[in-house]
């Protein structure tokens, strides 16, 4: 899969732009169940399954005994991951993914304990058992698959860089000297490309509206991490910020699991695998106008 640019224009996302509310930081370890207009209704694309069953995995042996599931996920992230402060509606392609799978295991909307983790501990919060599965915005990497699997990826994008509007220096990732500056989250491949691959200097938090925040009163130069969250950001004041350059990695997203629970990675990969149409469905309520293309990636073989 591939996303298509829309460089600074932003035409394409104004419409986008309209559903969207001021972007805030999201408050770590916040938890929340939505009522009406949340993804609660008729309109969702998948439908809570039945008599679910699935040996052999402990995250679900859990989710039984329990009798809900505990998610992570991003929520500053418009349009994948994002928490409106005033409605307390959560939205975004990731969510709502996150929701799919959560009605496939058996389990509606009312049953879903939502977090936000910060990039920098997603590991540890899979590891303690603190949530049952990640579906925000998580790349995978062979450095986390030392410490938890993933099922997927079912999105593949790529990183870029958000800049403001009047910024004609900053073209792309070769343009970066060592007089600039540029944010992304702690933990995330992003800023460690950053640090690798060009002499700028860095600044980090643990979420990327903070370093929106920043970029948008001067004390960054850039933010970066995956084009898909720029345009977002961008499409919500595109007369202060636009998106520049080509992008320079190829990021795929995954769903964090328990290492070692094949059987649970193995029925969400399943569930990618046959539910091409509800993918769909999910990423055009959530991105189709956005100015961004995509078509369902293959899943990668369980290990």
């Amino acid at each position: 899969m591939r996303t298509s640019r829309i460089g600074a224009a932003f035409a394409g996302i104004a419409i986008a732009a309209l559903a969207l509310t001021a972007c805030n930081s999201g408050t770590p370890g916040s938890t929340g169940s939505e009522g009406e207009g949340d993804g609660t209704t008729s309109e969702n694309p998948w439908e809570v399954a039945t008599d679910v069953s699935i040996d052999g995995s402990p995250t679900f042996d859990a989710i039984s005994s329990r009798g809900s599931v505990k998610v992570g996920v991003k929520e500053d992230q418009p349009g994948l991951g994002y928490l409106d402060p005033t409605t307390n509606e959560r939205t975004g392609f990731d969510v709502d993914i996150a929701r799919w799978i959560a009605a496939s295991l058996g389990y509606d909307e009312d049953k879903i304990e939502f977090q936000a983790i910060p990039s920098a501990n997603r590991e540890q919060a899979i590891i303690n058992g603190d949530i049952d599965y990640y579906v925000g915005t998580y790349s995978i990497t062979d450095e986390r698959k030392q410490q938890i699997s993933f099922a997927g990826p079912y999105f593949i994008t790529g990183q870029g860089l958000l800049v403001a509007a009047d910024n004609d220096t900053i073209t792309g990732k070769d343009s970066l000297t060592a007089d600039d500056v540029v944010c992304s989250a702690t933990g995330s491949t992003s800023i460690q490309r950053i640090k690798d691959e060009t002499p700028a200097q860095t600044k980090e938090y643990d979420t990327y509206s903070t370093c929106v925040e920043d970029l948008k009163n001067g004390q960054v130069d850039a933010v970066t991490t995956d084009e898909a969250i720029l345009i977002g950001y961008a499409a919500q004041d595109p007369d202060n910020l636009k998106v520049v350059g080509d992008v320079f990695s190829e990021e795929r997203y995954g769903v964090g699991l328990a290492k070692g629970d094949t059987a649970l990675q193995e029925f969400i990969n399943t569930m990618f695998t046959d539910g091409g149409d509800t993918w769909q469905a999910i990423f055009d309520k959530n991105l189709g106008a956005s100015g961004v293309s995509a078509e369902q990636p293959a899943v990668d073989p369980v290990e």
